[in-house]
């Protein structure tokens, strides 16, 4: 496995560990009537804390959990314990589906030591491993340090630039419902549909039935069938930037170098009465 996925049998292992810091990065969508903070205080990972992906975002944009600034992340960071030095380990309660956000934001910030769990906490309850629950502990403070790395994220401007130049594929990872606008999108005020010329990869197709994440060939698979040539650039998106970055997993398991996220995502491009949207395949 590469260094951006931890299996359940590591993670037990080094439970323990000083310089481990293990997030629940659980997020659900508004139409889910679910409580990621809440389940959390009902059962988590042993010494993991709650990584609030809507708070810890840029809460002046009218768009939902935009990356924060550097200094908003590593002032975080620290109050959380989670410094220079240490592995993060990013796990959800779906499987495979938000924790891959919060290992996008650390590699974002620069902070390279940093894991999904694979299978998440629905693979870690299935084997009967131990949990706690209640608030986390609180934790003494340490040093991080925010490098933003600017070329990982796209805007509205860059996205179309390079959809009309050629330049880069837009991997849409919405369902193919959602992509074809054969379904009502879940926040008000956004079209259904797709950019024009954008691919679509369901995120679902890179995993497996238990929540983790498929091999790398399988991965590749995914993106050949869906149009994606991956000796060129990759622009990911999705409704809101969470599960475009499960995208952004699997072509960094495949050796891909060239990509980065559409931080907008289709929120923003749904949103915009200027911006071009196609229905169809």
């Amino acid at each position: 496995m590469s260094n951006d996925i931890v299996s359940t049998d590591w993670l037990a292992d080094h439970l323990g560990s000083p310089d481990i810091a293990i997030i629940d990065a659980s997020w659900h969508l508004p139409t889910a009537k679910r409580d990621a903070k809440q389940e959390f205080a009902q059962a988590h990972i042993p010494g993991a804390q709650f990584f609030d992906i809507d708070e810890l975002s840029d809460t002046a944009s009218s768009l939902p959990h935009m990356l924060p600034s550097p200094e908003k992340f590593s002032s975080r960071m620290r109050k959380m314990g989670i410094g220079d030095g240490k592995r993060i380990i990013a796990y959800d309660t779906v499987g495979l589906f938000s924790a891959s956000r919060a290992w996008w934001m650390f590699k974002v910030f620069g902070h390279e030591d940093v894991a999904v769990l694979d299978g998440g906490l629905k693979k870690w309850l299935a084997e009967s491993r131990a949990t706690e629950d209640g608030p986390a502990l609180p934790r003494q403070e340490r040093h991080f340090t925010a490098r933003f790395k600017g070329s990982m994220v796209k805007d509205m401007k860059d996205v179309a630039a390079a959809l009309k130049s050629g330049t880069a594929q837009v991997a849409d990872a919405r369902s193919g419902t959602r992509f074809r606008g054969e379904e009502v999108e879940p926040r008000p005020g956004v079209r259904a549909g797709h950019m024009p010329g954008a691919n679509n990869v369901h995120y679902a197709s890179l995993l497996n039935p238990d929540g983790t994440l498929k091999s790398p060939a399988e991965i590749e698979a995914a993106f050949t069938a869906a149009g994606v040539d991956l000796a060129r650039p990759v622009i990911t998106s999705c409704g809101s930037g969470i599960t475009a970055a499960i995208l952004t997993l699997g072509l960094t398991r495949t050796g891909t170098r060239d990509h980065a996220l559409y931080d907008g995502s289709w929120t923003e491009w749904g949103g915009n009465p200027d911006a071009a949207v196609v229905t169809g395949p």
